[in-house]
């Protein structure tokens, strides 16, 4: 039998390709990046055939790396960027458009006419989420009345849409040469079209959003054999995907009701497992799905998305100049003792949760003349620690559950004076596994459990392991303080934009 299992990881910058062992260690990686295209203020676009080109070419070299061929591989995962769209001719596997990306705010008025009636909340009850621009159908939408022709293609069958994850199993299939067109429960749950209850696409929420049947992909499990791969896995069976923030989760190895990841990326992603039952959120997070391993029951999570932490350093770095390398923050944030005084909400493309508010945009308020790079460093970091803060607090008191200990992952876990602030305003222990990058490995487990290359989600629990436990150091008077500084800075941000 094969010894290793693979994930494609498709990310909002980059993609790369993983592959692990049985114990989850890793055995061979590549990752490139793509263009971030920005063509007007708010909006954000990927080109999807660039995408698959980066994935083509990460799959074969992590292969030559490691020194490994597609029969030394028994399954492969896909993960992705979530509630990036695409629309793409079926007949020759070219976009109609550009990937719109999950930042873009473009289909603002489309959102706030279909709030017109109804709500924020009006499709709440069957998804699980509020309507906003970060999800797929009003993009889709967008596209197709927007786009020549794209209307008329789609109601006869002649155009396919797919988030990331559906574009990758497509292509990876055969593309035009008989490519499989599904998508996952998790993927799927990220649409604004998909009724959490059925897990089937929504008749009437399609014919509101004017999104033809024929598009969609089929929605299956997140661990489920869906084809075989051509090119360099020729032969592999395509056996798992699941939405990045899903896939960490997954990854983490979350598989009883109130375990917790936050994964630290472009934005940040903190979910709660709450079992098979939803839990409809009262306080601004999103109810959807965690997993669906083969023909088990689904299992659901609360999850508060925070739009802009990761991506704050990079501003940082590319637009002001402030650092060289994003790891650069550290030592210029411990310049300083502490915030100076200055807290940085960065509402680029508004506030996700617990807010939701498209009206707002970035500030940085109690700026000072004694305030200086350092302080301005700090308060970038700190600004991902209080956002979390402000996801966990929601999550508390959606779930009745209290949170005991954070799991976490991503590129920022690395920051020590981060971790460290981070657990300080939790007030519970921050922990780092051994294996960081663990929304690949999620999608390897997903794709290895199809196959039989793990028995069952348990054996996946002993191989997870700890690398390195942060905990509470700030008195609590001194954390409550500096919050009600954060909340004020997050008042200034609201109605910015008419």
């Amino acid at each position: 039998m094969a010894d290793f299992v693979a994930a494609l990881d498709q990310g909002t910058t980059s993609t790369r390709f993983m592959i692990f062992d049985h114990a989850g260690q890793v055995k061979g990686i590549d990752q490139k990046e793509h263009e971030q295209i920005y063509p007007k203020p708010g909006h954000v676009e990927h080109d999807a055939m660039e995408i698959w080109q980066r994935c083509e070419e990460v799959i074969s070299g992590a292969l030559q790396k490691a020194g490994l061929k597609a029969s030394d591989i028994a399954a492969v995962g896909i993960t992705n960027q979530r509630e990036t769209t695409v629309v793409w001719e079926k007949a020759s596997g070219k976009p109609v458009f550009n990937a719109i990306v999950w930042q873009d705010t473009r289909t603002d008025q489309i959102c706030n006419q279909l709030s017109s009636d109804g709500g924020q909340d009006r499709f709440r009850p069957k998804t699980g989420l509020p309507i906003a621009t970060y999800f797929s159908g009003p993009k889709i939408k967008w596209i197709l009345d927007n786009v020549d022709g794209v209307r008329e293609r789609a109601e006869s069958g002649e155009v396919l849409f797919g988030n990331i994850d559906t574009w990758c199993i497509w292509n990876l299939t055969g593309g035009p040469e008989g490519g499989v067109h599904v998508t996952d429960v998790t993927n799927a749950s990220r649409t604004l079209m998909m009724n959490l209850e059925m897990l089937e696409w929504d008749d009437e929420i399609l014919g509101i959003l004017g999104v033809p049947r024929a598009v969609l992909p089929e929605i299956r499990p997140s661990s489920d054999v869906y084809g075989e791969a051509r090119g360099d896995l020729a032969g592999v069976p395509v056996a798992g995907d699941l939405g990045d923030q899903q896939a960490a989760l997954f990854g983490q190895t979350c598989y009883s009701v109130g375990e917790a990841k936050n994964t630290y990326g472009t934005g940040n992603f903190l979910l709660l497992n709450t079992g098979t039952e939803q839990v409809p959120s009262k306080s601004g997070l999103i109810t959807g799905l965690g997993y669906k391993i083969g023909d088990q029951p689904a299992v659901y999570m609360l999850e508060g998305s925070i739009a802009i932490t990761g991506a704050l350093v990079q501003w940082l770095r590319d637009n002001l100049g402030m650092i060289e390398k994003s790891a650069d923050i550290e030592a210029l944030a411990a310049t300083v003792e502490d915030n100076g005084g200055a807290y940085f909400v960065p509402a680029f493309s508004g506030l996700f949760a617990p807010y939701w508010r498209s009206d707002a945009r970035g500030v940085i308020a109690g700026l000072t003349r004694y305030v200086n790079k350092g302080h301005i460093a700090r308060a970038v970091l700190e600004a991902t620690a209080w956002q979390s803060k402000e996801v966990v607090d929601a999550m508390n008191a959606d779930s009745g559950v209290e949170l005991t200990s954070l799991k976490v992952d991503g590129g920022m876990v690395f920051n020590e004076l981060l971790m460290q602030f981070q657990a300080d305003v939790l007030g519970v222990p921050v922990i780092r596994p051994q294996v960081a990058e663990t929304t690949a490995l999620g999608s390897a487990y997903a794709a290895g459990l199809a196959v039989g290359f793990w028995k069952e989600v348990e054996d996946l629990r002993a191989n997870w392991g700890k690398d390195k436990e942060w905990t509470p150091q700030l008195p609590k008077e001194e954390v409550d303080k500096e919050y009600g500084f954060w909340k004020k800075a997050v008042q200034r941000t609201m109605d910015w934009l008419e």
